[in-house]
């Protein structure tokens, strides 16, 4: 327990960076650890991994939001109405997720990671910006139906949603720091209702074991003992990386979520 206690740490530690730089808000971070762990006791170590991250990503998310509101990259015409048709499209996949096997579950999120990667390498404007370099508003088929998806997708995969809101906001020919920052308070309606809808489903854990529906209390409050320390002093060096940089590594820090799964 002990190793396990101190492993959470590290990576609560390494998923508070990733919120504040990349808008993760700890999904692609906590998922392979947390599945890794669960895989051992549990039945459904998938539900389990998407649950607790889900929940870490509430705090961690809210908690960079607060921290990007001083920056002025929170962007009104970026969040609205694009917000409420993701928290939507949340309640969908939230509800969806409890349903599905546990192998779809982890597979689905294999190829969502695999085909984002792709995505964004074979197309123009996520590694480099556009070269007017201007940023271009949201169309209304984007915010209704794209953000009804990215919702679903996010909430059942539990990942938060900014694998999609980051490409689509840097193809609208943001900065990565401002794309990135977008993604803290456009996770927020995936996680928030995500966790209500985990939070009482039925898991199979013995009574009285330390589990709210799906989500490992404990795990994920070593998550947040690492993340949200951490958060505090990585907002101070946000936007001081070179936006090509910033970009590739956020790319390469898909492909290590995508290996650890994979190997699990």
């Amino acid at each position: 327990m002990l190793i396990e206690i101190s492993v959470l740490l590290g990576f609560g530690c390494l998923s508070g960076v990733t919120t504040v730089l990349f808008g993760f808000g700890g999904g692609f971070i906590t998922v392979p650890v947390v599945y890794a762990f669960a895989l051992a006791d549990q039945d459904h170590a998938m539900h389990v991994a998407v649950a607790t991250s889900t929940a870490v990503m509430v705090v961690n998310a809210g908690s960079a939001t607060l921290a990007q509101l001083k920056t002025g990259r929170l962007r009104r015409d970026y969040l609205w109405p694009l917000i409420a048709f993701i928290g939507l499209g949340a309640v969908l996949g939230s509800f969806a997720a409890t349903l599905a096997d546990e192998s779809v579950l982890r597979w689905l999120f294999v190829a969502y990671l695999a085909l984002t990667i792709a995505d964004s390498l074979a197309r123009k404007g996520f590694v480099s910006r556009r070269d007017d370099g201007l940023p271009r508003a949201l169309g209304g088929v984007t915010t209704t139906a794209g953000g009804t998806g990215i919702g679903a997708v996010a909430s059942f995969l539990g990942v938060g949603g900014s694998v999609l809101t980051v490409p689509l906001m840097r193809r609208k020919g943001l900065p990565m720091a401002d794309a990135a920052a977008l993604a803290n308070p456009l996770s927020l309606p995936v996680a928030v209702i995500g966790t209500g809808v985990y939070a009482f489903a039925a898991t199979g854990t013995a009574p009285g074991s330390a589990h709210l529906g799906y989500i490992d209390l404990v795990a994920a409050g070593a998550l947040l003992c690492g993340s949200l320390p951490t958060i505090a002093v990585t907002r101070r060096v946000a936007g001081r990386i070179p936006d090509r940089a910033h970009a590739i590594a956020y790319l390469v820090l898909l492909v290590a979520a995508l290996i650890a799964i994979v190997v699990r």
